[in-house]
C-alpha cells in the first residue's frame, strides 16, 4: 500500500477547528460529560458499600475494567457527528475543495475527539481511585488496585477510544442524519462495552497473554480503521450530497 505523507500543519488546523466547535456545541459537551458520570456512580456506590471482609474475594476480580467503557462510548457521539454535521451545515464543501488530503482530514477528525475522551477517561479513573482510597472500608482499595489492571487501564484507553472513533466516523461519512449516525455509532460500540464488562465481572478470565493479544489486535485494528474509512470517503459524493 502506498505510504501516505501527512501534513501536521493541516491536521492541526482541523483539530483546532473541531475543538472550537465542541466548545460551542453545549449538547455535545453535556452528552460527553453524562456518560462518565453514569459509569462512575454505579461502581463507586457499589465499592463504597463493600465491607472490609470483601477484600479477599475482591482481590481475584477485575472490577475497575468496567471503567474501560468510558473511552468506548464518550467519543462515539462526537465522532458520529464529525462529517455529517458539516454536510448539513454546508461547511464540508469549502474544506474538501482545499489541498487537504482525505487521510489528513479524517485523521484530524479522529484526533479531535480522541484527545478529550482519553483525558476524561483518565480523569474519571483517577477520581475513582482517589475516592475509594479515601472513603472505602479498610483493605478494599488495595484489593481493587492491581498493578496489571491499572496498567491495562492506561494502555487500553486510547486504543479503545480510537476504534470507537473510527466506527463513528465511518458511520458519519455514510449518513445524512446526525441523530441516526450517533445512535448507530453507540450501537456499534456496544460490543466493546460488553467485552470490557465481561472481563470486569470475571466471566472472561484475564491473562497476560490474552491482554497482550488484545492490545495487538486493537493496535492493528486502529491502524486499519484509518485506511478503511479513508477508502469509504468519497470527496465527489460528499460534495455533491452537500450541494443537494
Amino acid at each position: 500500500m502506498r505510504k501516505t505523507r501527512v501534513s501536521r500543519r493541516r491536521v492541526a488546523a482541523i483539530v483546532r477547528k473541531e475543538l472550537r466547535d465542541y466548545q460551542r456545541n453545549r449538547q455535545m459537551v453535556v452528552t460527553m460529560a453524562i456518560i462518565p458520570i453514569v459509569f462512575l456512580l454505579q461502581p463507586l456506590i457499589y465499592v463504597l458499600n463493600l465491607p472490609a471482609s470483601a477484600s479477599v474475594p475482591l482481590s481475584h476480580r477485575h472490577e475497575l475494567l468496567y471503567l474501560l467503557g468510558i473511552p468506548v462510548l464518550v467519543p462515539a457521539v462526537a465522532a458520529a457527528a464529525s462529517v455529517v454535521t458539516e454536510r448539513i451545515q454546508g461547511t464540508l464543501e469549502p474544506v474538501l475543495t482545499t489541498p487537504i488530503r482525505r487521510e489528513e482530514f479524517l485523521l484530524a477528525k479522529a484526533l479531535a475527539p480522541l484527545v478529550p475522551s482519553v483525558a476524561v477517561s483518565y480523569l474519571v479513573y483517577g477520581l475513582f481511585v482517589a475516592l475509594i482510597e479515601l472513603f472505602a472500608h479498610p483493605g478494599v482499595a488495595p484489593a481493587l488496585l492491581h498493578g496489571p489492571e491499572v496498567l491495562a487501564q492506561v494502555l487500553f484507553t486510547p486504543f479503545l477510544a480510537a476504534w470507537s472513533i473510527w466506527v463513528g466516523i465511518a458511520i458519519s461519512t455514510l449518513s445524512s442524519d446526525i441523530r441516526a449516525a450517533q445512535q448507530l455509532s453507540v450501537l456499534g460500540s456496544l460490543p466493546l462495552v460488553v467485552g470490557t464488562t465481561l472481563f470486569a465481572v470475571n466471566v472472561i478470565h484475564v491473562t497476560h497473554v490474552l491482554a497482550i493479544a488484545l492490545g495487538i489486535v486493537l493496535l492493528v485494528a486502529d491502524r486499519l480503521g484509518w485506511r478503511v474509512v479513508s477508502a469509504l470517503f468519497d470527496r465527489e459524493r460528499l460534495i455533491t450530497g452537500t450541494r443537494a
